[in-house]
């Protein structure tokens, strides 16, 4: 699976959110959680170090709060945020790629688990009535899921990429026709 965010998009979007109100840090950790519909929960080693390198640059602010240190953007971290607003939009669109492709992969193994129980209840139920051993899952149905993973992380790549090409304006009409092209070559080819 790819990664969830590019290189240094994380940063970026740790201000984004910290933008909305201060927060501390399992606050932040709960924030993406929940963004992600709790497929993606970053681990407090992702997040605090990028929080205390964002204050070393006095992008944010941390004060003690008891026992909780409460991050909040600084007026150097808002501007960061304005100059680079035009990223901050394939940030987001690459979160919600992220999001359908984490989800479409829960769906998959959900899908693939809940296929394998029924099998499995099948093959209980078929036993105990004939006495014979249930049979193990074959290895094409290894190989179809492993397909069927590559498909939907390839799909959400292309999504994400024509995406950013379309906000760009750097998508033309062609693109239907090649990508169209090149699918059905691509199926006639298996």
């Amino acid at each position: 699976m790819s990664p969830v965010f590019a290189h240094g998009q994380l940063r970026l979007y740790l201000l984004v959110l910290l933008a909305d109100h201060p927060m501390h840090g399992y606050e932040v950790i709960q924030a993406l959680g929940e963004r992600f519909g709790g497929t993606y929960v970053p681990s407090a080693g992702t997040v605090y170090p990028r929080l205390a390198k964002l204050e070393d640059e006095g992008l944010v602010s941390k004060t003690v709060d008891g026992r909780k240190t409460v991050y909040a953007i600084t007026e150097a971290g808002r501007a960061e945020l304005t100059a680079r607003a035009d990223e901050i939009a394939d940030v987001e669109s690459g979160v919600n790629d992220s999001v359908r492709s984490l989800a479409d992969g829960v769906r998959a193994s959900v899908g693939d688990a809940m296929r394998s129980l029924r099998a499995d209840l099948a093959a209980s139920a078929q036993g105990a009535s004939t006495e014979e051993p249930t049979s193990v899952p074959s290895e094409s149905a290894r190989v179809l899921r492993e397909l069927e993973m590559a498909l939907s992380s390839f799909r959400q790549q292309v999504r994400a990429d024509l995406r950013r090409r379309a906000t760009r304006g750097t998508l033309g009409a062609d693109t239907v026709t090649r990508l169209r092209d090149g699918l059905e070559a691509l199926r006639r080819s298996l």
